[in-house]
């Protein structure tokens, strides 16, 4: 259980799994603001979105990985969204004053931010009414250089600490693969409108038997400077604000006017 705290109480999670460098970043970086604990998941669940585990049981554990950093940490068997779930309801004494997800091994811009369990487990916190944010590095290697990604989390951090948020404040941060001498600093973006578009490969395993293996390409529809793919581009991290009411504004009025 995590102790009562006057420092800010952090709870950090992701979805590459407990083990992965981008997380170990920021739990380096977030221990700097407060009491941070971990519940991550016990092994990669990209691109598992919203997922929670309705059809079985969950098993969480207690590891030492980041016995160094003084940082109690817990393994869960679930989805990102499952680990958020389980450190509210059953890890923590009181609310955390933030919810820290990441840091991802590879992007999250765009229309990503609905397949990413990055985001959605900083979405489920923000759900709860826990101020979030989300952080991942346009690099997917395992080994991956996260200096610069750490330093763009503190500073998103900081700012976050600084003042009092909005309710169901949630935050998709993202930063781009250049050189701490290229990199331009933080933009304020918008969501880009973008798609993956899919191809499934046929092929034969071994027995002879079909199975498919899913690729694509990603293409950037809108390609307004105002937006996070832009930003990215030019070598900036984004930040954009995102909420979990999926209502389109827009179409809401067009109906109200036309059905």
């Amino acid at each position: 259980m995590a102790k009562s705290s006057n420092k800010p109480l952090i709870l950090v999670t992701n979805d590459d799994g407990i083990t992965a460098r981008g997380i170990h970043e920021l739990v380096k970086v977030a221990s700097q603001f407060g009491e941070v604990v971990v519940v991550a998941p016990d092994s990669p669940q990209s691109g598992m979105g919203h997922a929670v585990s309705i059809a079985k049981p969950l098993r969480l554990t207690a590891v030492d990985i980041f016995k160094s950093l003084g940082v109690k940490a817990y393994q869960c068997s679930g989805t990102p969204v499952d680990c958020v779930k389980m450190a509210n309801d059953v890890v923590l004494r009181r609310m955390p004053d933030l919810c820290l997800s990441g840091i991802n091994h590879g992007s999250n811009e765009a229309i990503n931010v609905i397949y990413s369990g990055t985001m959605s487990a900083a979405m489920e916190a923000a759900i709860e009414g826990i101020p979030s944010a989300g952080f991942s590095y346009l690099d997917f290697n395992f080994d991956a250089d996260m200096k610069l990604a750490g330093n763009v989390a503190e500073a998103v951090i900081q700012k976050m600490l600084q003042q009092k948020l909005p309710k169901h404040f949630l935050l998709n941060v993202n930063i781009p693969k250049v050189s701490e001498k290229d990199f331009k600093g933080l933009k304020i973006c918008r969501q880009a409108d973008a798609r993956w578009a899919e191809n499934f490969v046929h092929r034969k395993d071994p027995r002879g038997e079909d199975y498919y293996w899913m690729t694509g390409k990603f293409e950037v529809r809108n390609k307004s400077i105002q937006t996070d793919s832009n930003a990215l581009s030019q070598g900036y991290a984004s930040i954009v604000p995102i909420t979990f009411d999926l209502t389109h504004e827009k179409n809401l009025q067009w109906l109200k006017e036309n059905f």
